[in-house]
């Protein structure tokens, strides 16, 4: 069966085909980022506006380049939540919409379940049971994932998420959107032992995490900075090594001990803060004395991507969770806020 997937639930429209029996088919992103720039941030009703510009030529794209007609699509996903509401009405109402015309069954995907299942798009693919490392945005958690729909959360942010550190963060320090990559680029050039900043609940025993605490952090110094004279770029640079090299600590921490705990020797990172290749290098050495293994997206899949929920839509087929049924009404909701232990 091929199905054709729908992400738009923040800044980025993702359309994608996966085959059940051939995997991944094709795949088109466009990113609204130069668009958002001038405002420091994602502008909601813009995004929206901007989705409803972009889904149909890249259905058209991603048809064509995998030499598709409509006929041939067996089934439509999308992303029901969580995101921004009106970003994620634009994506599901597609869906639904070419579900009905064709009379095709129409599967929600939780969007943190297609990045959790997303490094299964690569090669080697991990078996299950593994923990998962979700580093997504506004979500940071460990879970223990025993198969699809089978999962258990260890461990999540009890304030900001990882990701939100970086941008925050890289919005204080005076860097552009978005403010992660841009602060693990200009990280390259920096001295990060120059700032002893906190790594919050390293040390707490439990999988939880927290990172206000290294916002203010960050906050301060770069306040300190200022009244001493202005924060010179090599300045920047080193609190920036510090602020990515705190993070990355915390965040490597975390999912060793998840394992340790689990006695599981699989860890699958993934979400866009999975991308950082300090995070990368990091885990690979803190992996190697339990000789377990890392698991990361494609590069390409990091961030919010079609690709990850038709690929989730297939999987939960052919787990028979998804329930095809073409005669089902179309309508439909979308839930900006979802629990991902809520789904089975």
């Amino acid at each position: 069966m091929i199905i054709l997937g729908f992400e738009s639930s923040c800044d980025e429209t993702g359309v994608a085909a996966v085959c059940t029996e051939r995997g991944l088919l094709a795949h088109a992103l466009h990113t609204q980022i130069a668009m958002h720039q001038e405002y420091g941030g994602v502008v909601p009703e813009l995004a929206s506006r901007d989705h409803i510009r972009r889904v149909i030529p890249l259905t058209r794209q991603v048809l064509d380049e995998a030499g598709l007609q409509m006929s041939d699509v067996g089934a439509v996903a999308y992303t029901a939540g969580p995101g921004l509401a009106g970003a994620l009405l634009v994506g599901a109402s597609v869906a639904q919409s070419f579900a009905w015309a064709r009379h095709l069954p129409a599967i929600g995907i939780h969007h943190l379940e297609g990045h959790l299942l997303s490094p299964m798009l690569a090669d080697p693919r991990p078996d299950f049971p593994f923990v998962a490392l979700l580093v997504s945005g506004g979500h940071t958690q460990l879970m223990r994932v025993d198969g699809v729909g089978r999962y258990e959360l260890l461990g999540e942010t009890l304030d900001d998420a990882a990701g939100e550190a970086f941008d925050k963060s890289a919005k204080l320090m005076g860097l552009g959107y978005p403010g992660g990559p841009a602060l693990a680029r200009l990280a390259a050039s920096g001295d990060a032992a120059r700032f002893d900043l906190p790594r919050p609940m390293l040390h707490s025993g439990d999988l939880d995490f927290s990172f206000s605490g290294l916002k203010t952090a960050v906050l301060t110094r770069v306040k300190a900075a200022e009244a001493a004279g202005g924060l010179d770029e090599q300045t920047r640079a080193d609190l920036a090594a510090a602020t990515q090299a705190a993070i990355v600590e915390v965040l490597a921490a975390k999912a060793v001990r998840a394992l340790k705990q689990t006695g599981l020797k699989r860890l699958v990172v993934a979400g866009g803060v999975g991308a950082n290749q300090l995070l990368r290098a990091r885990l690979a050495a803190a992996l190697k004395p339990l000789k377990a293994t890392a698991y990361f997206p494609p590069l390409a899949l990091c961030t919010d991507n079609g690709a990850m929920i038709a690929f989730a839509a297939a999987e939960r087929v052919k787990a028979g969770l998804a329930v095809l049924d073409a005669d089902a009404p179309h309508s439909f909701t979308v839930r900006p806020r979802w629990d991902l232990a809520e789904i089975g």
